[in-house]
């Protein structure tokens, strides 16, 4: 089967638990996600590598959590590239899909061709949860942290929720020959149960003190831990991107002794929810004097959605507080 072929757990997330480590975990398969977030935007390869990392990592972490609407990560940086972000939309309804869109901010003069992360400079990496109107939004900080966007997510589970958290990833582009290049990623995120943070006193074992996995677990959960996390760094980079091994029998080659069980696979979809309407709501706030400031040459106000790239061109006379009652 060729890579570039549509497989059914592309474009899926894959939910399992290991009962006898007690540990939950997700297996996801990116690629036409991928596509409909990375072909919005001309990156350079090094930007492009760390958008489908963090479009992996929040596949893997948004089915984590029971999402009423928005779970999003963003890093923030002093580096040539400045801001990366990411928003998951849970399904509206059982059995849909979940949408994803993403995107980076960058210094084209300062990006080079090391690898992704050597972009990054000192910053943070937050993951902020909106569960809707009504609802407080919850937002978590840690500083950038290891050698990977995945190493930053980590240190966040660990520092903020103090839940051992590790990630095995893989992505790329494939070239294979006579099939369109395009990117494909593929990842695991293993979670210890959360009952091991009494173990987290003082500082941790990270850079500048953080905590990390290890320091959040002890007796046999340290056991257990290190045990399943030792099979899980012998997965090789085309078991996580596929095709040829299948999500359920990767979980058995890895974890066999672990008693894993599997649940109901979440697809998911690059989506955006950019619109004329939400344009225009926006805009609302301003006055007539502070939309004509905004007003072309041309005579009309113009917003590009930075996500999926969608252009809205509208009449000044219909945006602001003192707006007539017509559009154009």
């Amino acid at each position: 089967m060729s890579i570039g072929t549509k497989i059914a757990w592309d474009d899926t997330v894959l939910p399992f638990q290991l009962d006898r480590p007690d540990m939950r975990g997700r297996i996801a398969r990116l690629d036409g996600v991928l596509s409909g977030v990375l072909r919005q935007h001309d990156y350079p390869p090094a930007v492009e590598a760390l958008v489908a990392e963090m479009a992996l990592l929040t596949a893997l972490i948004g089915q984590t959590i029971k999402l009423r609407w928005k779970l999003s990560l963003q890093v923030q940086t002093d580096g040539p590239v400045r801001m990366i972000a990411t928003d998951y939309y849970g399904p509206s309804e059982e059995g849909e899909p979940a949408r994803i869109r993403a995107y980076a901010s960058f210094d084209r003069d300062r990006v080079t061709d090391a690898r992704g992360f050597d972009q990054l400079g000192k910053g943070y990496f937050a993951i902020l949860i909106d569960q809707g109107q009504g609802m407080t939004p919850y937002q978590g900080i840690t500083p950038i942290a290891g050698t990977s966007l995945s190493d930053c997510a980590a240190s966040y589970f660990a520092q903020s929720e103090q839940l051992p958290t590790i990630f095995a990833l893989s992505y790329g582009r494939s070239t294979e020959p006579g099939v369109k290049e395009h990117w494909r990623a593929g990842g695991i995120m293993l979670q210890h149960m959360p009952k091991a943070s009494p173990f987290a006193q003082g500082g941790g074992s990270g850079d500048e003190g953080l905590l990390e996995a290890h320091d959040l677990v002890d007796g046999d959960d340290k056991e257990n831990w290190n045990r399943v996390t030792m099979h899980l760094n012998t997965v090789e980079e085309m078991e996580l991107i596929g095709p040829q091994v299948a999500p359920t029998d990767l979980l058995v080659r890895l974890f066999h002794e672990e008693t894993p069980r599997v649940f109901d696979s979440q697809p998911v979809q690059f989506g955006c929810t950019c619109s004329e309407d939400r344009v225009r709501q926006s805009l609302s706030i301003y006055s007539a004097k502070d939309i004509e400031k905004m007003t072309t040459e041309e005579g009309r106000v113009t917003a590009d959605c930075q996500f999926c790239g969608a252009h809205y061109d509208l009449d000044p006379a219909t945006l602001g507080f003192e707006a007539g009652d017509g559009q154009g």
